[in-house]
């Protein structure tokens, strides 16, 4: 094998000693390049995209935000957030799943986008199986069941009751066919056997502004989504559908408090990358998140926003991604719900 030597003046020999200086100032620059590992330690280098597949001010939007900068000023990174909304979510999932699998363009999912639309889209543009790679679990939130403040009902026991007396007469909001809060609210009506009147949105903005109007009798939504105007006295919560109470709202009981037992219906968020990100750069990421979730004042923020931390291993959102599937896929069937 031909070996390439420290250049010399023509006809003029290096010499051992020479020869050995040289050959040691070569090998010093090898040790001083960066090798390949030790540049992939370096991530990241530049800025990482934080896809956000819903528009800006939304529940999922306030805590990519809360939990990003924390990542961000904690570990000198710089996080930039591109809102990307669009096909229930589906549009920024997609064009995280399609990006490099650098560690550079990441998603943070719900259950919607990951866990509910592989059955609702017969033709959805990606797997979240097999085209993601699961970093870790930010959140999970409760839907809420709200009522304008000014709405003759005070509790769910009276929804249902005038439902009953009415099928089909009660209108009530979500942010789209298909998405948890209308699944939820589908169980809901299976669980107490009574029918309201589904009226999709393609936001939480318009079917706010409508249930305050008086259009509508009820919205369900994550608990983000709706905390604000729950708490400046426009909307009035009859419950919430984890198992336990929110502790930002412990006044309000759940769903099964109210009646129906063993009911519940929450969403989650978690941030995932293309499939293949480098299992070093995910456990990278997966740390930082991680550290960020358990910090008292990010606890606190997601909390004022009905919201709990949570954080894990790449593992278990990956479970969490693959057992909700096979959870929601009946309830998407059952409900009829489909969208091309």
């Amino acid at each position: 094998m031909h070996r390439a030597f420290p250049a010399t003046a023509p006809g003029r020999f290096i010499g051992f000693t020479g020869f050995v200086a040289a050959t040691a100032a070569v090998a010093a620059a090898m040790l001083l390049a960066p090798s390949p590992a030790s540049a992939q330690a370096a991530y990241p280098s530049r800025a990482i995209k934080l896809i956000v597949p819903f528009p800006a001010g939304g529940g999922t939007d306030l805590i990519a935000r809360e939990v990003a900068n924390k990542v961000a000023v904690a570990n000198g990174w710089s996080i930039i957030i591109d809102n990307k909304p669009g096909s229930g979510g589906n549009l920024g999932v997609d064009a995280a799943a399609k990006a490099p699998a650098d560690g550079y363009t990441l998603v943070l999912g719900q259950t919607s986008n990951l866990a509910i639309n592989p059955t609702l889209y017969p033709k959805l543009p990606y797997n979240p199986e097999k085209d993601l790679t699961p970093i870790v679990t930010v959140a999970s939130a409760p839907l809420a069941l709200v009522v304008a403040a000014d709405s003759p009902y005070k509790t769910l026991a009276d929804v249902v009751a005038a439902a009953k007396a009415k099928p089909e007469a009660l209108n009530y909001a979500s942010s789209g066919s298909g998405t948890v809060a209308h699944l939820a609210t589908e169980l809901l009506q299976k669980t107490a056997g009574v029918k309201f009147t589904h009226v999709p949105y393609k936001g939480a903005a318009q079917g706010s502004t409508d249930l305050i109007g008086g259009q509508l009798q009820m919205y369900m939504s994550s608990v983000p989504t709706l905390i604000g105007y729950v708490k400046n006295g426009k909307m009035r919560v009859l419950a919430v559908t984890s198992a336990k109470r929110t502790a930002d709202l412990p006044a309000v009981p759940t769903v099964a408090e109210s009646g129906f037992k063993g009911f519940e219906a929450v969403t989650w968020f978690g941030i995932a990358g293309p499939d293949g990100v480098p299992k070093d750069v995910v456990a990278k990421v997966n740390g930082a998140f991680n550290k960020a979730l358990q910090d008292p004042e990010v606890k606190k923020k997601l909390a004022s926003q009905g919201a709990d931390a949570l954080g894990g291993t790449p593992e278990q959102f990956a479970k969490l991604i693959r057992d909700d599937i096979v959870r929601w896929a009946p309830i998407v069937k059952e409900s009829g719900a489909k969208v091309d």
